[in-house]
């Protein structure tokens, strides 16, 4: 795209290189703007962070240049949709994908082109979600897609006045979206994601009216000198295949390489610049890897893929391969046992990221969550998480079967969705749970029995309809503060509790929803009032499992397992620890009960 109020007839490779680049950079520079507006589906302050992450990946592909407009799409999906963070990061790689699917392989896009593409983009990010919302980034694709269309049909075919008259059209979405969600008018903000797909179209437009801009020289820099990473090489006797991103200033890749010679290791692969330094190597303990490369600078983009795990796939059977991920709680020994993978979530502790049971101990997990003076958040797994893991199970089974944290509550299930779509919909399956913590462990569990008796993938999936609406998770809340300093419970209901000394057992619902199930009065005997909560909820006529996970308070979890074993319906109960599902809001001190009729697994 050019300097000048000349007619454009058309978009080749190199003007879509250069517009994507200009908003890209325009999003990632209001980054902290969005973050501070986003308020729905939680108002948790990372939009703009997830979308500049996602756009980031989006912009390393458009290092290689294409002539053609068609195969840069098709770079730019595959990028957005490997590194997606958050809901709004999410939607914004189906919206591209759905783009480079109308364009396919054409080398240039003309204004009708461009219209039915846009319409055919805003479809799919819709069809992606499971319950859309107006006043969302979708009705900002909706109405700047109709509103392309309306003025082609009036007779406009320069793309530089259908941009131009487009912007103002997304503009007056945005700014409508408080009419439409009652939370965005109350906060009085507009929604975040629509922000930042507006912000992406002022990028282009500024780059329309000045011209292009220089690349910031630290990431060109970055893009030349990175290198592809192997990630094919065997782990050998080391478990985990992982990679970060160090960035620091003047890092010494010398000193890094030899720090990270000190631990046990095998295949380090370093890239980059003195800025920006990509780490690939195979380690038993990504902690501890990433703790030394927190020496050098800022650790980020964690991957720890459990290459021991994935062989033991290879060298099973059994026809469906299950996994879920970190949201659920299983014993070590059952994920070992029952050949269970686990898709770790991230946790962010301010600057500081790590994979949820893999990097960070649910013990590292509380300890961190009395002491950091930031409150904790947590996202999904990018899409290429998923993607990655699908594609290596799919290739030694004949399903694969992912069970994952209610998609009331969390994105996960839609970047599974999303990578299942790219890799096989028809042998990768992805199932709700509508349930978080022990409650997903169950589910899971049960799943991975049937699995390893040979069971086919509709008999598993048949059993999990049976069981789901009869497994429940009760989560007894000792502490309302950390809630409300996640902005999952108002501060006033912490008052109130802590007055009329009220105790509330939080838990799912047959639909997925997280919300009160009950309430103890009192501080006393807790444990003991508790046990007979759970008891009424449990048929005698039928054997319950019970797994209890406990937020860093083992001593209370043994008592409470105690109590609930004395009652002559119970046939058996585990304790673990809980992970983040319900510890980053409930905090030291909950117990998470789940309970599930007991099945056969025959």
């Amino acid at each position: 795209m050019q300097h000048t109020a000349k007619r454009i007839a058309y978009i080749d490779g190199p003007r879509l290189q250069q517009a994507l680049v200009a908003g890209i950079h325009r999003v990632i520079s209001q980054r902290d703007y969005i973050n501070k507006i986003n308020v729905f589906p939680v108002p948790d302050g990372d939009t703009g962070t997830n979308v500049a992450f996602t756009l980031s990946s989006v912009l390393q592909a458009t290092q290689v240049s294409s002539s053609g407009a068609g195969d840069l799409l098709d770079r730019v999906a595959d990028a957005a949709l490997d590194g997606a963070r958050g809901n709004s990061g999410a939607i914004l790689a189906q919206f591209l994908q759905g783009l480079s699917d109308a364009i396919g392989q054409r080398l240039r896009i003309d204004a009708e082109m461009l219209v039915g593409a846009m319409s055919h983009a805003a479809s799919c990010a819709r069809e992606a979600i499971e319950e859309p919302r107006e006043g969302t980034l979708l009705s900002v694709f909706t109405d700047y897609a109709n509103g392309l269309k309306s003025l082609y049909k009036r007779g406009t075919r320069d793309i530089h006045a259908l941009l131009e008259q487009g912007l103002k059209i997304a503009h007056k979405s945005l700014d409508a979206t408080p009419t439409q969600l009652a939370v965005l008018r109350q906060a009085g903000v507009v929604d975040a994601g629509g922000q930042a797909f507006v912000e992406l179209l002022e990028g282009i437009d500024h780059l329309i009216r000045l011209g292009p801009q220089e690349v910031p020289p630290d990431l060109q820099q970055a893009l030349e000198d990175a290198a592809p990473m192997d990630d094919t090489m065997h782990g050998g006797d080391h478990r985990y295949c992982t990679e970060c991103m160090v960035i620091g200033e003047a890092i010494d890749r010398r000193k890094l390489r030899e720090a990270i010679g000190e631990l046990d290791h095998s295949s380090l692969v370093l890239a980059g610049t003195r800025d920006r330094v990509r780490v690939h190597v195979h380690v038993n303990d990504p902690a501890k890897l990433h703790e030394t490369c927190g020496q050098f600078g800022e650790v980020s983009q964690h991957k720890a893929d459990d290459m021991h795990r994935q062989e033991s796939a290879a060298a099973s059977h059994q026809p469906v391969a299950i996994l879920t991920d970190s949201g659920a709680d299983i014993p070590d020994r059952d994920l070992e046992r029952l050949n269970i993978h686990l898709m770790p979530v991230r946790v962010h502790f301010g600057e500081r990221s790590y994979l949820d049971k893999v990097t960070l101990t649910p013990h590292e997990f509380y300890r961190k969550l009395r002491t950091e003076g930031i409150h904790p958040k947590t996202s999904q797994p990018p899409p290429g998480d998923f993607r990655r893991q699908f594609e290596h199970l799919a290739s030694h089974h004949q399903n694969v079967l992912s069970i994952n944290v209610s998609g009331k509550v969390s994105g996960t299930r839609q970047a599974a969705l999303a990578a299942a779509e790219r890799v096989d919909a028809d042998r990768v399956v992805v199932y709700d749970s509508y349930n978080a913590g022990p409650g997903q462990g169950l589910l899971a569990m049960a799943a991975a029995e049937l699995a390893t008796r040979g069971a086919d993938l509709d008999t598993i999936v048949e059993r999990l309809d049976t069981l789901r609406p009869q497994t429940s998770t009760y989560v007894l809340i000792d502490d309302l503060s950390y809630g409300v300093r996640g902005g999952r419970v108002k501060p006033v209901h912490q008052r109130i509790a802590d007055w009329l000394h009220l105790t509330p057992v939080i838990g799912n619902d047959q639909q997925g929803f997280i919300k009160a199930r009950g309430v103890l009065f009192g501080r006393k005997n807790l444990n003991r009032r508790f046990a007979r909560f759970l008891g009424k909820r449990m048929d005698r006529s039928r054997q319950w499992r019970v797994l209890i996970g406990h937020c860093d308070c083992r001593d209370s979890a043994n008592q409470l397992e105690q109590l609930i074993e004395q009652q002559p319906q119970v046939r058996s109960t585990r304790t673990i620890a809980a992970g983040t599902a319900f510890g980053v809001h409930a905090g030291p001190g909950a117990l998470c009960v789940a309970i599930q009729p007991y099945m056969p697994p025959t």
